[in-house]
């Protein structure tokens, strides 16, 4: 969220070493911004985002087994997602409050779908709902649990985590993994 305030600033003298008093800067406007995936707008990271708080959806956080490989083009090879190594029967979390959108199988493997209020909607396969759509739920809410069989997962059982922002056939894929990144702060001038 944006607060304004006058900033002030040290200058450091080159010659003695020492520090000297500057004068204060203009008022600036202070923005906490996600770690580069640009929720409040068009994507770059450059406009406005709110402050959002996305968690693991598995506790404790997990190793990554697959990470996110964006494809060259919208329907070409890639994987639209990042797989997390987890025990089979293990709790899947909510990683953002939301309403789930979708419970059921797709392709015979148990998926789960939750719209967050930014957006963006997060995904997890292979689950065993324990949810059912239209149902609100909260950051780290249990969804689910994890089910054996996720192709190409090199341990017990792989949680398959997507993101997406948008819907239908204009949707576009990210990577989950942003979500998690820290958040920063950037001081913009003020008009």
């Amino acid at each position: 969220m944006a607060a304004a305030g006058l900033v002030g600033a040290l200058a450091i003298s080159g010659a003695g070493g020492g520090v000297a008093a500057a004068a204060p800067l203009p008022q600036a406007e202070v923005e906490v911004v996600e770690g580069g995936l640009g929720v409040g707008g068009g994507g770059n990271g450059a406009e406005r985002a709110p402050v959002v708080e996305y968690g693991w959806p598995l506790r404790p956080a997990p190793a990554v087994a697959r990470r996110f490989e964006e494809p060259p083009f919208r329907y070409g090879r890639g994987h639209r997602g990042a797989d997390l190594a987890a025990a089979p029967g293990q709790a899947v979390l909510a990683a953002r409050a939301g309403e789930v959108v979708f419970a059921g199988p797709v392709a015979g493997r148990g998926v789960v779908s939750v719209l967050h209020p930014d957006g963006l909607r997060t995904t997890y396969e292979p689950v065993a709902a324990t949810v059912a759509v239209g149902v609100r739920v909260g950051l780290g809410d249990p969804i689910g649990t994890l089910e054996p069989g996720h192709a190409g997962c090199p341990v017990a059982a792989c949680l398959h985590w997507g993101l997406r922002r948008g819907s239908g056939t204009a949707a576009d894929y990210l990577d989950p993994l942003v979500l998690l990144r820290p958040r920063y702060v950037r001081l913009l001038p003020l008009p």
